[in-house]
C-alpha cells in the first residue's frame, strides 16, 4: 500500500503473487521463490547439465574438435530452460494444492472495471490475501469488495434502525419497562437511526454511495463516480434493506403475533399496524404534494450537508474524514426530529423499497404497496428528485471543484450537443483508466 494513501502509478499496479514467508525471511524479492518446491526437480536437471557444460569447455580447450559435443549440450541446456520456464509459468497459474485456478488476476480486474471498480487499488491492498490468493473465495472478495462493504454497510443500518422502531411500537404502554410505558420514545428511533447510519458508514467504507441509492446516483452526477458502479452498488443496498428487514422480523416475529395477533399482519390505517416497522407511510391527512414535498426537502437537506462535508474546499471534515460518519449521525437525528412526522423521513429508496418487498412476502401482501393511496412510489422518486437538487444548489452557490456545474453552460452543453458530452466522457474515461479509477 502506498504509504501516503495515494494511487500507485499505472506501471505500478501490476498485481503478482507475493514471496512466501520463507523467502521474504531471506530478503528476496523474487515471486518464483515461492514456487521452489514445484521447481527442484527441474533446477537439479539444470545444475547438472550446467556443470556438463563446464566439463566440455575444459575438454574444448585440450580438443578442439569437440564442436559437436558443444551444440549438442547447447540444444540440450536450452531444452532444460525451456522446461523449467514452463514449469515456472504452470506453477504461477497454480494454488498450493496443484488445482489451476480457475480466475487469474487479469479477470479479477477485467471483472472490477466492467462493474465500474477501481482495478487496481484493491489487489495494492489486499496483501493480507498472499498465503490464499489461489482460493475462490479470496478472488471473489477482491473483485467484488465495495458492493459487498455496501451490502452489510446497509444490513448494519437497517438493522439497528428497524430494531429501534420495532421496541418503540411492540413495548408501547408496557408497565414492565423502566417508567411504565415501554421501552422507548420517538428520540429513540431516531438515535437508532442515526447510530445505525454511523455504523453503517463504518462498516462500508468510504465508498462513495453512503448506503443510499440516490446519494450514490448524486454522486455520479456531480462527482464523477463512475457511472459503471451504480447498478452494482444500488444491487447491494437493496439487498442489505432486505436482509436487515428480516433479521429484525426474525427477532420480533413473536413480539409482533403478541401485538396484533397470532398471523394476523396489518398496515396502516389499521391502529396496531406493524407494516410501520419496516417501511414509512404517510400521515393520513397529508396530501400527496405535502408527502413530496417532505421527501424531497429531507432529501435536499441530505445531499447538500454530505457535500459540505466532504468538500475540502469548504470548512467540512475532508481533512479528518474519520469524523464523516459521526456527522451523518447528527444529520439523521436531525432530519427525523423535524422532518419525521409526515412521512417517516425515508430518504433512501433501498430503505424503503427492501423492507416493502419483504413484508409483501411475510403476510402484509399487495396492501403494502396500495396503502396511503400508493403511496410506495414518493419514497423511491422523491428522494432522488431532492438528493439530485440539494446537489445543484451546492455546486451552483458554492462548489468549486471538478463537477459539471463548473463546465460551459452549467452543464447543460453536454445535453444539446451530443458530440461534445461523448469527448468529455471519453477524455474523462481515460483519464480514469490512467489513474486506475476504472
Amino acid at each position: 500500500m502506498n504509504p501516503k494513501g495515494q494511487d500507485l502509478e499505472p506501471e505500478a499496479q501490476e498485481f503478482h503473487p507475493l514471496p512466501s514467508r520463507s523467502s521474504a525471511n531471506t530478503g528476496s524479492s523474487n515471486p518464483s521463490h515461492s514456487i521452489a518446491k514445484v521447481e527442484t526437480r527441474e533446477e537439479v536437471e539444470h545444475t547438472q547439465h550446467h556443470q556438463q557444460e563446464q566439463r566440455i569447455s575444459e575438454e574444448d580447450e585440450e580438443n578442439p574438435n569437440s564442436n559437436a559435443h558443444r551444440v549438442t549440450s547447447s540444444s540440450h541446456s536450452q531444452t532444460v530452460r525451456h522446461t523449467t520456464s514452463k514449469t515456472t509459468e504452470d506453477a504461477e497459474s497454480r494454488n498450493d494444492g496443484g488445482v489451476r485456478r480457475v480466475t487469474s488476476s487479469q479477470t479479477i480486474r477485467h471483472t472490477r472495471a466492467c462493474l465500474g471498480l477501481r482495478p487496481a487499488a484493491p489487489i495494492n491492498e489486499e496483501e493480507q490475501i498472499a498465503e490464499r490468493q489461489g482460493l475462490w473465495w479470496s478472488r471473489v472478495r477482491v473483485a467484488l469488495r465495495e458492493p459487498f462493504s455496501e451490502f452489510f454497510g446497509v444490513v448494519t443500518m437497517m438493522v439497528l434502525g428497524n430494531a429501534s422502531v420495532a421496541q418503540v411500537l411492540l413495548s408501547a404502554g408496557r408497565k414492565d419497562a423502566p417508567g411504565g410505558e415501554g421501552y422507548g420514545t420517538y428520540q429513540s428511533i431516531n438515535w437508532g437511526w442515526g447510530v445505525g447510519v454511523m455504523l453503517g458508514l463504518y462498516v462500508a467504507g468510504d465508498s462513495g454511495a453512503y448506503l443510499n441509492p440516490a446519494i450514490t446516483f448524486s454522486n455520479c452526477l456531480f462527482r464523477q463516480l463512475p457511472w459503471r458502479r451504480f447498478p452494482s452498488y444500488v444491487v447491494a443496498q437493496l439487498l442489505g434493506a432486505f436482509v436487515g428487514s428480516g433479521i429484525v422480523y426474525a427477532n420480533y416475529i413473536n413480539a409482533i403475533d403478541q401485538y396484533e395477533g397470532k398471523g394476523i399482519r396489518t398496515v396502516p390505517p389499521n391502529e396496531k399496524a406493524t407494516a410501520t416497522i419496516f417501511c414509512t407511510f404517510p400521515q393520513p391527512f397529508v396530501t400527496k404534494a405535502s408527502q413530496f414535498f417532505s421527501e424531497f426537502i429531507a432529501s435536499a437537506i441530505l445531499v447538500l450537508v454530505v457535500f459540505a462535508l466532504r468538500d475540502p474546499g469548504n470548512n467540512g471534515i475532508e481533512k479528518d474524514g474519520k469524523w464523516f460518519p459521526l456527522m451523518m449521525m447528527f444529520l439523521i437525528f436531525a432530519l427525523g426530529t423535524g422532518w419525521g412526522w409526515n412521512t417517516g423521513y425515508a430518504i433512501n429508496p433501498a430503505r424503503d423499497l427492501g423492507p416493502r418487498i419483504l413484508a409483501t412476502f411475510l403476510g402484509y401482501g399487495s396492501e403494502m404497496w396500495t396503502a396511503g393511496e400508493y403511496y410506495f412510489w414518493i419514497p423511491i422518486v422523491a428522494p432522488f428528485c431532492g438528493c439530485v437538487f440539494g446537489g445543484l444548489l451546492y455546486d451552483v452557490f458554492i462548489y468549486t471543484g471538478a463537477s459539471p456545474i463548473n463546465t460551459p453552460w452549467l452543464g447543460l452543453k453536454h445535453i444539446f450537443r451530443p458530440g461534445y458530452g461523448w469527448s468529455v466522457a471519453r477524455e474523462r474515461y481515460r483519464k480514469g483508466i490512467e489513474e486506475g479509477l476504472v
